[in-house]
């Protein structure tokens, strides 16, 4: 067997700067402007159309044109989960200032992983599924124990129409802060757009940070016997 050299083509996609912080920006799982995300990762725009056009080439990135304007997104779960994990082995960020302080603490707190929940408050909700009973751990992925398709259907989530789905339906993602896993594929999706349903959390500007609400606080805690605070 002969070993593939477009892994090469991806690694040098990745190893640039201004990509990777393009890439990082991207697994929030929505689309964006070019403009949005060159300040987002503090490049000139001309630039930021620069490398989303390789990244396009890759099929790494994905484009959606709407009018006049283009917007673009991670093109699959699958490359949202490589950069993930290279996140999970890359070197910290030396903070600077009082701002990327706080950035960084809210990321590691509470942040969507592509699509759907991680940080410090997406690994303690898994670790609560699984020590009720709702979710059973196998090898890299999870199941749901029959009293835990109840429980999700109380909850107002169709474990059945999730594991419908053309993806993974409940495997393990590795956290890149708190180097343990969270819930991540359909269900995991099915997850957070329920409690963002609910206003227990919300997304904010410009960031892959999530905000928990007073009512998901008071939510967490009644239902998943989960204290926030």
């Amino acid at each position: 067997m002969q070993a593939n050299p477009n892994v090469a083509i991806i690694a040098a996609l990745v190893s640039e700067a201004s990509r990777a912080a393009i890439l990082t920006v991207l697994l929030d799982g929505r689309f964006h402007s070019a403009s949005e995300l060159a300040y987002m990762a503090r490049i000139k725009p001309q630039t930021a159309s620069f490398h989303l056009a390789k990244l396009i080439d890759a099929n790494v990135v994905t484009a959606l044109k709407q009018g006049r304007h283009r917007y673009f997104a991670i093109r699959n779960l699958e490359v949202a989960r490589v950069m993930e994990s290279l996140l999970s082995i890359a070197p910290p960020v030396a903070v600077k200032s009082l701002r990327q302080s706080s950035q960084d603490k809210a990321l590691r707190y509470a942040r969507t992983c592509y699509d759907h929940l991680a940080g410090n408050v997406g690994v303690q909700l898994t670790h609560a599924l699984l020590s009720s009973g709702i979710l059973l751990e196998q090898k890299d992925r999870y199941t749901v124990t029959e009293d835990g398709k109840k429980f999700f259907a109380d909850f107002g989530i169709d474990v059945n129409e999730a594991a419908t789905k053309r993806r993974l339906f409940s495997h393990q993602c590795l956290d890149w802060s708190e180097r343990r896993h969270h819930l991540a594929g359909a269900l995991g999706n099915a997850l957070l757009e329920r409690v963002l349903e609910l206003d227990w959390v919300r997304r904010l500007p410009g960031t892959r940070a999530v905000q928990v609400t007073n009512e998901g606080k008071a939510g967490f805690e009644k239902v998943f016997s989960l204290d926030l605070n």
